[in-house]
């Protein structure tokens, strides 16, 4: 039986309430689409998934070929970690994420995506806040002199528009500095954003990285009939 609409989850978070939904699109012959709404605002779409995809593998064919160690900020419906644990060159990938529920989501198998990320014995699904273990504290604070060769961020909307308000000291020199310590050298920083290259960003992560660029990654969108884009800065140390 086909469902058209079907509500999996739903949690109140200290952000807001989240909800996971999965429905038939009739607009694209009832094609299954999972969604996750925060409040009343979208954050996501198994739709739209090809920058996520391409922010791992941008990132990743910067990097040496073996023995990689990975940090997604973010997990969402999972994209971005499993596009590098695609990759036989990955040999850990710690996803951290501030909403118990999203990890939940994945270990219950409930997105189509929860049973590849969390059975797969190289992914660790961490809770906390990205934003307070890149500049404060340590991604791992169980080994905290540990560094990682890329860290992969797909949390707020773009540098300039935030999920919550105190995540902007991020998005600033000292707050990159503070989060490319944990990087090794020649280590990678990749960030996906909604909005289109920013100058301004990319001047700002090159005060503290030796290289940034920023790609715009296009994608079919069938509700317009024509291409839609989404951005992904890459930065080496």
């Amino acid at each position: 039986m086909t469902v058209d609409f079907e509500e999996l989850d739903y949690q109140k978070t200290p952000l807001g309430e989240i909800s996971l939904r999965r429905r038939a699109e009739p607009r694209l012959d009832g094609l299954t689409i999972y969604e996750v709404k925060l409040g009343e605002e979208f954050l996501m779409s198994s739709l739209f998934t090809e920058a996520e995809i391409q922010l791992s593998k941008l990132a990743l064919e910067l990097l040496p070929a073996s023995n990689l160690d990975v940090v997604v900020g973010g997990l969402g419906l999972g994209y971005t970690a499993a596009a590098a644990l695609e990759s036989s060159a990955v040999k850990t990938v710690r996803v951290i994420d501030v909403m118990q529920p999203v990890i939940d989501w994945h270990q219950r198998h409930l997105v189509p995506l929860g049973e590849t990320i969390s059975n797969d014995p190289r992914c660790t699904l961490a809770q906390g806040d990205f934003f307070k273990l890149a500049t404060e504290l340590s991604f791992d604070p169980a080994d905290p002199g540990r560094k990682y060769h890329a860290v992969l961020l797909d949390i707020d909307h773009s540098p300039s528009r935030w999920l919550n308000a105190g995540n902007g000291e991020f998005y600033t020199e000292a707050g990159l500095a503070q989060m490319a310590d944990q990087l090794r050298p020649g280590g990678v920083f990749g960030l996906w954003s909604d909005d289109p290259p920013n100058e301004a960003f990319i001047g700002l992560v090159r005060r503290v990285f030796s290289s940034c660029t920023a790609h715009e990654i296009a994608f079919d969108n069938p509700y317009t009939g024509d291409h839609s884009t989404n951005s992904v800065y890459l930065a080496s140390k």
